[in-house]
């Protein structure tokens, strides 16, 4: 598959990849992270930092997503955003894959400030964004097959499973050390998987058209 044939999802990886670099090489990779980075605290409140500009507090789940915390968290993020996402915008196209980057941006950030709405730690990467693309991916694509288990259908247990095997990846490399994963936001990966199975069949109905 040709980058061109997945224009947002090839931009998306290389905004992300030619930030990292650029702040890096410049050294303000600390200062984006506190100033574009979602900190649940600054929801409602204002939060006391050395003079300079601030990301609105509304525009941080997005700004989040570009920004990453080292090379390793980098790499994953991005080998799973290729894989799975080509895979994706071919079939449901851009506009559809924008939407369910956005939401799940949004749906992420929304479920870390649940879990921890007084934490001052900024939550940074596209993991958030990249659940929900697993969510739909796991729902249209994997073969595998899964019993139900009582009122759940068989396809969203298998979307379950895989949900659990991305947040457990997730979580063994946060556990490695500190080579640059830093630490896991877990409820944000949460946020986005649900995000992703709740558009799934709307973005269908809208591409393709039907119930």
């Amino acid at each position: 598959m040709r980058p061109q044939d997945t224009p947002l999802v090839t931009g998306y990886a290389l905004a992300c990849t030619v930030l990292f670099i650029l702040l890096s090489i410049t050294g303000l990779q600390i200062e984006a992270i506190v100033r574009a980075g979602f900190v649940p605290a600054r929801s409602g409140s204002e939060l006391i930092l050395p003079p300079g500009t601030m990301v609105p507090f509304a525009l941080t789940p997005l700004t989040s997503a570009f920004l990453h915390g080292g090379v390793l968290h980098l790499v994953f993020n991005m080998v799973v955003l290729l894989f799975v996402g080509r895979q994706l915008e071919a079939p449901l196209g851009s506009k559809a894959m924008a939407v369910l980057i956005l939401v799940g941006a949004y749906a992420g950030a929304a479920a870390q400030w649940l879990s921890e709405p007084a934490s001052a730690v900024p939550m940074i990467g596209a993991s958030g964004a990249i659940s929900a693309l697993i969510a739909v991916f796991a729902l249209l694509f994997s073969r595998s097959q899964a019993p139900a288990i009582g009122p759940i259908p068989s396809h969203w247990v298998r979307a379950l499973w895989l949900a659990a095997a991305w947040i457990g990846l997730q979580l063994l490399l946060g556990f490695a050390g500190s080579s640059g994963f830093g630490a896991v936001a877990i409820w944000a990966h949460v946020g986005g998987f649900l995000a992703g199975l709740l558009l799934a069949r709307p973005l269908l109905r809208w591409r393709f058209g039907g119930r």
